[in-house]
């Protein structure tokens, strides 16, 4: 790591953020289901799959366009989960409130929060609640666990990405950063970019159902398509190359990110998905992605190579070739 202590960045999901995981916590919490890596952790209790997962929300401000902390928290979750394969069942639920926050506004977020598992079909089983001093916290995080059950013998892992492979994604990637920024800073554009938080299960359902042959699924939230692609080209030594002209991003998202000198590949996501699966059975995931209501957009974006082991490359829309690095530091920090 190049800081002695820490700092926004190494919460960014890029480079610092690996850093630390390796250095600190992969050594002191060293076990096999740990080291999978994977979204959550992979577990087998008598003759079932489990996958369990835990994140936190720390996203200011907690109220922005399409949506807010506490909803945010519940799909976040669902869909680590459902990454894993997994249908997810329950979650829990933790709190740490500052001293002096609205009432209103906490009963906002938990009803959004209700609502949000409603939707999703899981329930709220246990929690916590925690109140610090006016001056110690932002406000409200959240922490919230879940579990699913794993239904089918397909093993979703970054090692079983393979030379050949392509890369799928759901829909546009961006907005959900851009619309905490747009809200963070007060700027306004020519039409409304909201957040795409949304949970992805029965997404993922459809795309099981589809193919019995999944090398991998990965929600692209903090580090953006940059950030995870990288950590998956690295975790299987293949290339990853996408295609610019492929990529589906929003008129209003590519103007915004142009205007602020952002790269809307490292930029978060929290309603979009990567599937890498064979290119054999990619024309029936793809139909079966479009089919499904979060899935319209969807579109191949990229392939898997052996040429440049661990990394990612871009096809530009000009013919040229760059590399695509993994985000060093946070140029969007508190954003999911």
């Amino acid at each position: 790591m190049t800081s002695s202590n820490i700092i926004l960045a190494h919460g960014s999901g890029g480079r610092l953020s690996s850093a630390l995981i390796d250095e600190v916590f992969f050594p002191a919490f060293n076990n096999p289901i740990l080291n999978q890596a994977h979204d959550g952790a992979l577990l087998t209790m008598d003759s079932s799959r489990l996958a369990f997962s835990t994140d936190s929300f720390v996203v200011n401000p907690c109220f922005f366009p399409g949506g807010n902390i506490g909803d945010l928290a519940v799909n976040g979750t669902v869909n680590d989960i459902a990454m894993c394969g997994a249908v997810p069942q329950f979650l829990s639920a933790a709190f740490i409130l500052e001293e002096g926050f609205a009432i209103k506004d906490l009963k906002i977020i938990v009803k959004s929060m209700a609502e949000a598992a409603r939707t999703a079909q899981v329930k709220v089983v246990t929690g916590d609640t925690k109140v610090v001093e006016r001056g110690s916290g932002d406000g409200i995080f959240i922490n919230t666990s879940g579990l699913g059950f794993i239904n089918h013998q397909q093993q979703i892992s970054p090692q079983n990405v393979q030379v050949g492979d392509v890369v799928i994604t759901n829909g546009y990637i961006g907005d959900h950063g851009i619309a905490i920024l747009s809200q963070r800073e007060g700027l306004s554009f020519e039409t409304t970019i909201e957040s795409d938080s949304a949970a992805l299960h029965s997404l993922v359902a459809a795309i099981l159902n589809a193919s019995s042959n999944i090398h991998l699924l990965r929600d692209p939230t903090r580090g953006g398509l940059a950030g995870i692609l990288n950590e998956i080209a690295q975790a299987s030594q293949t290339e990853v190359r996408l295609k610019e002209s492929a990529i589906p991003i929003r008129d209003s998202v590519q103007a915004a990110c142009d205007l602020l000198g952002l790269d809307p590949l490292i930029i978060a996501n929290e309603g979009k998905l990567i599937v890498i699966v064979p290119q054999a059975d990619s024309e029936a995931v793809l139909k079966a992605m479009q089919r499904h209501p979060l899935g319209r957009e969807s579109a191949v974006i990229g392939q898997v190579l052996n040429k440049n082991a661990g990394k990612v490359t871009l096809e530009t829309t000009i013919g040229s070739l760059r590399m695509v690095e993994m985000p060093l530091g946070e140029q969007l920090p508190r954003i999911c």
